[in-house]
């Protein structure tokens, strides 16, 4: 599964708040379940920054986002996301996407 919050960082702020999204990305890639991340600005806007993470499963990132070290290092930085959904679940070729089912949390 892939989360990817992004967030507008007015561009005198975007040095600090570029620390901050690392130790929120370092705070998270600590956590079971974690398999990727990256930390990005855009091109053509420099005061829109991302945070993509990919995880094993759901279950993964909610356990991540209940953690001591996540809840003080991450969640701070990741309240300050646009607001909008930002959980995806993979689309490989030949998967069923957006089946209405209770989902196993791992």
């Amino acid at each position: 599964m892939i989360v990817v919050n992004r967030f507008r960082v007015p561009e005198p702020d975007g040095d600090a708040f570029r620390g901050d999204l690392q130790r929120a990305h370092d705070a998270l890639a600590a956590r079971p379940g974690y398999l990727a991340g990256a930390i990005g600005r855009n091109v053509d806007d420099p005061t829109l920054w991302v945070l993509t993470t990919t995880w094993e499963h759901v279950g993964a990132y909610r356990r991540a986002l209940s953690a001591y070290d996540v809840k003080l290092h991450a969640v701070p930085t990741l309240s300050r996301a646009l607001d909008e959904p930002s959980a995806y679940e993979d689309a490989e070729p030949g998967s069923d996407l957006n089946v209405r089912a209770s989902r196993s949390l791992g």
